[in-house]
């Protein structure tokens, strides 16, 4: 069967364009191709379209915006989610204008769709240190599977990576000799070098004893592996955490959220070293981002919470009514013919 115009151009943007033109990396390009995935299966479910049979000509503005409703209607996606698929969608209209001129009106209408505005919370969700601490304890040690997690846990937390960061890891991104770094890879394969802890370097160090990662021969090996031996997912890595979250709410639920993602330790290291007075600028650093102004979240929070604490320190005397005689419409006027 003769491909379509659509899965020509399609295919030419995310397998030459986005990694050789724009250099994006991997993780990056599986995103935009997912968007396209969910996009082709609202045609074949919503508009009864296979996905052999869709051409540039029926992707329209409208269908677009059809698109979009049908996310955030039937799939339940937030604001974020629609806007980042239509991020996708927009970056392979804006490259097929350039690569089909006959359908410039057609992509210049499509790219005309605006982003939603969301409001911008400064609410982060994190765990208190009592939290980590007691999902640390419930890992068994004993065992060959609790040992290896509690060194992922530990690392996930102390270096504030992100999930992906974390399974990418190879045993080679790891000094282990002192002083003890990690070298992270994250957003458009950045790298950066991080510091850990004492108690994260000894578990470490006797993980890399116990698995014989020393040797020059394992350097490119997965850092945390399954009982297969193959590198942990990200959706791996999410199954043990909520399996360690759950056995900890049992034992102590007051210190657990009850939403804690992968993410969470990250945001959770970062609201840890503000509170214990690090400068903004190393929390930056460690996060891996590229301006300062996203690490600001983090200290609005902060503030957010120390005033949520004063107010249940203590009953604050202000009063929550107007004052009865403000109420007096010809006492106000007086008042106010006092300063002509």
């Amino acid at each position: 069967m003769q491909p379509t115009d659509f899965a020509y151009s399609l295919t030419a943007y995310l397998s030459e364009y986005l990694p050789g033109q724009l250099g994006f990396s991997p993780n990056t390009i599986k995103s935009y191709r997912d968007t396209f995935v969910v996009f082709l299966r609202f045609l074949e479910s919503d508009k009864n379209i296979s996905a052999k049979h869709v051409t540039l000509s029926i992707v329209t503005k409208e269908l677009v915006l059809e698109f979009l409703k049908h996310l955030e209607e039937d799939r339940g996606c937030k604001i974020s989610t629609r806007n980042l698929r239509l991020a996708a969608i927009h970056g392979f209209f804006g490259y097929l204008q350039v690569e089909r001129p006959d359908f410039m009106l057609q992509c210049q209408q499509i790219q005309s769709i605006p982003m939603k505005k969301q409001s911008r919370s400064t609410a982060v969700h994190f765990i208190s240190l009592d939290g980590i601490k007691t999902i640390f304890d419930m890992p068994d040690t004993a065992t060959y599977m609790g040992r290896r997690d509690l060194t992922m846990l530990a690392l996930l937390y102390d270096t504030g990576a992100r999930v992906q960061e974390l399974a990418d890891l190879k045993v080679k991104d790891v000094r282990i000799e002192p002083p003890v770094t990690i070298k992270l890879t994250g957003k458009g394969n950045k790298t950066r070098i991080v510091p850990i802890m004492n108690q994260t370097v000894s578990l470490l160090g006797e993980y890399f004893d116990e698995r014989c990662l020393n040797s020059q021969d394992k350097k490119e090996l997965p850092l945390f592996t399954n009982r297969k031996r193959q590198k942990l997912t990200r959706a791996g890595i999410n199954y043990i955490i909520r399996k360690y979250v759950t056995r900890a709410r049992t034992v102590a639920p007051k210190h657990i959220p009850e939403k804690i993602s992968a993410h969470t330790f990250r945001h959770s290291k970062a609201m840890h070293l503000l509170q214990a007075g690090i400068n903004l600028v190393y929390i930056r650093d460690l996060l891996g981002h590229v301006s300062i102004t996203t690490t600001e979240i983090y200290a609005r929070a902060d503030v957010e919470m120390k005033r949520k604490a004063l107010e249940n320190a203590y009953e604050n005397p202000t009063p929550k009514t107007v004052p009865q005689w403000q109420k007096d419409d010809s006492l106000l006027e007086w008042l106010k013919s006092l300063g002509n």
